[in-house]
C-alpha cells in the first residue's frame, strides 16, 4: 500500500489556564477549566458554527506541539498502572505519538465574536495554553458512548483510581489567593482541583509524604505545593 503524507494547519488555537504541561488534568472534564477556542482568520466566519449549540459537547482534536519533536516509542509509561509499567501506545492516550495528535470531549459554552475573532468557549480542558486545534467536531452520546464499552483496565482493578487528595492553603497564601480572585473567579476551586488529583509523577503516589517542593503554573501565577500524610498544601504564590 502507497503511503501518503498530509499537510495539517491548525484552524486556530486554545486559551488555558494551564502554562505548563506539569499538572494539567490527565484527561478533560476531570476539572472544570475553561478554554477558548480562536479560531484563525481564515476561519473567522460565524457560519462555520451554525447549528452547534444543539450540542452540548464537542470534540477538540489538537496536537501535542511540545512533545512533537520528542518522537515516539512503541510503549509507553501508564500513569494508570502507576508509572513505571508499559502499555502500547496505541492502548494509550499518551502525548508521545506518532502523530502527536490528541483528543478531548469538553463542554461547550457557545460562541461568540471579540474584537474580530471568532471564540468558542469550552469547559473541562485538559490542554496546555496555546495548543494548536485542527479541528472540531460535535460530541454523539449515540455514537461516541456505546452503550456496552468497556474498560477492563479498571473493572479488573488494575487501573489505580484517580487520586482525590484534600488541599490546604496557607493563610498567608489564601490572602493573596483571594486577591487573584477577583481577576480570575474561577481560580481557587480550579487549583484545588488540579491538586487534588496529585499532579506528581504516577510512581510517587505511594509516598505519603514526599520532601521535594513541587509547583505548579495556572494562570499568570505560580504555586509552591508539598505533600504530607497525603494531604497537598499549597505553600507558596507569586506571579509569573
Amino acid at each position: 500500500m502507497n503511503q501518503c503524507q498530509f499537510l495539517l494547519s491548525p484552524i486556530g488555537h486554545i486559551k488555558t489556564p494551564f502554562k505548563q504541561k506539569f499538572a494539567i488534568p490527565r484527561q478533560p472534564n476531570l476539572a472544570k477549566a475553561k478554554g477558548q477556542v480562536v479560531l484563525a482568520p481564515e476561519f473567522n466566519d460565524p457560519r462555520v458554527f451554525k447549528g452547534l449549540e444543539v450540542f452540548s459537547h464537542v470534540w477538540l482534536l489538537f496536537v501535542f506541539h511540545e512533545n512533537i519533536d520528542k518522537g515516539w516509542k512503541p510503549t509507553v509509561k501508564a500513569p494508570r498502572l502507576g508509572g513505571n509499567a508499559t502499555l502500547g501506545v496505541f492502548a494509550s492516550r499518551s502525548t508521545h505519538r506518532p502523530n502527536g495528535i490528541g483528543m478531548s470531549a469538553v463542554k461547550n459554552l457557545g460562541y461568540e465574536a471579540i474584537n474580530d475573532e471568532l471564540i468558542l468557549h469550552v469547559e473541562g480542558v485538559d490542554l496546555l495554553d496555546g495548543t494548536p486545534i485542527i479541528d472540531i467536531k460535535p460530541y454523539l452520546p449515540y455514537a461516541d458512548a456505546p452503550p456496552h464499552a468497556s474498560d477492563s483496565m479498571a473493572e479488573l482493578n488494575h487501573a489505580a483510581p484517580i487520586p482525590n487528595l484534600e488541599v490546604t492553603i496557607n493563610p498567608l497564601v489564601q490572602n493573596m489567593l483571594n486577591e487573584a480572585a477577583s481577576q480570575h473567579p474561577d481560580l481557587p476551586t480550579l487549583l484545588t482541583a488540579v491538586l487534588a488529583q496529585d499532579p506528581r509523577p504516577a510512581y510517587r503516589h505511594k509516598l505519603l509524604s514526599d520532601e521535594k517542593t513541587y509547583h505548579t503554573a495556572l494562570y499568570n501565577y505560580d504555586f509552591a505545593f508539598t505533600v504530607k500524610n497525603s494531604v497537598v498544601e499549597v505553600i507558596g504564590i507569586n506571579t509569573l
